[in-house]
């Protein structure tokens, strides 16, 4: 019978190591587990390791998540490195996708292909650690990709963060005192100065925005009325504006439910008008002048 050969020891230290890791090693580790230069090349030979970075390889196969990869090109970059803006911002949620190259922000430190560094040194009350991950605070990540967004994405991406308690606007109120030539605090601005509840959808954002326009009261978002959360109240007039998306309303169940809450509310005393997307960008001024007449008739 032909022995069956015992699992090399140094293998095996390196691939406990990348599992904890998420499943890369740097050459720095390597070294250290006692492999030299020509063991190293041995194994890359072999794929047993697979370079991703200088000085970074993963080990048996190359992790397919982009979390995954970004903290490869966070092991790349050293110690004392961050994600940072886009790479960030995907991190915490604010983006759906993530873009490429990852994006680190170190104090000092050569550039690395396929890395887009940022040289700065971050305050520490500028660090956090998300999903295992060293990543800029949501208030820092907002700060560094203001200037890449337009007014809407900005907002969005703040009301984000707001609603999953991730940040406060004090957060960026902070920041712009101690960083005011950052090019992100004349952007964040505006919206310390003018606060108002966090919304939950772009619609949300448009109607604000529609409000401040036609010089329409202030309304309150999200609030509760006859045990049921509504979108937009004109409480003084007992005014509801119900803001429908399809998306949100577009099932038997959704329409349903919208109707029973109409009728509960109604019975309150409070009135409800809903406008959807494509009346209030396609046509504002006509239903600014309906909206301001209903509250007109109920003060």
């Amino acid at each position: 019978m032909c022995a069956v050969p015992l699992p090399d020891p140094i293998d095996e230290s390196v691939r406990r190591l990348a599992g904890r890791h998420r499943g890369y090693v740097t050459r720095a580790q390597l070294l250290d587990l006692g492999l030299g230069r020509r063991l190293i090349a041995h194994r890359l030979h072999t794929g047993r390791l697979i370079r991703v970075h200088y000085g970074v390889y993963a080990v048996g196969h190359e992790p397919a998540s982009a979390v995954d990869r970004a903290y490869a090109a966070l092991l790349a970059c050293g110690p004392g490195a961050l994600l940072s803006h886009a790479s960030a911002a995907a991190l915490w949620g604010v983006f759906e996708r993530w873009w490429e190259p990852f994006e680190a922000m170190v104090p000092t430190g050569r550039r690395r292909p396929g890395i887009r560094i940022h040289r700065a040194t971050v305050d520490r009350k500028d660090v956090r650690r998300h999903l295992g991950i060293r990543v800029t605070s949501p208030a820092r990540t907002i700060f560094d990709i203001a200037p890449r967004l337009t007014d809407r994405a900005l907002t969005r991406a703040v009301n984000e963060l707001r609603i999953e308690r991730r940040l406060q606007l004090e957060h960026l109120a902070e920041l712009v005192a101690r960083l005011p030539r950052h090019p992100g605090a004349r952007r964040v601005k505006p919206l310390i100065e003018s606060p108002k509840g966090p919304t939950r959808s772009e619609l949300e954002d448009a109607f604000v925005a529609f409000t401040e326009r036609f010089g329409l009261p202030q309304p309150e978002l999200n609030a509760r009325v006859a045990g049921y959360e509504v979108d937009a109240l004109f409480r003084e007039q007992r005014v509801i504006v119900e803001l429908d998306g399809y998306q949100f309303h577009g099932t038997r169940q959704a329409f349903e439910k919208d109707r029973e809450r109409d009728a509960a509310t109604l019975a309150a005393g409070f009135v409800t008008v809903r406008i959807t997307w494509e009346r209030l960008t396609e046509s504002p001024e006509k239903e600014a002048d309906r909206l301001n007449a209903i509250i007109a008739g109920r003060s």
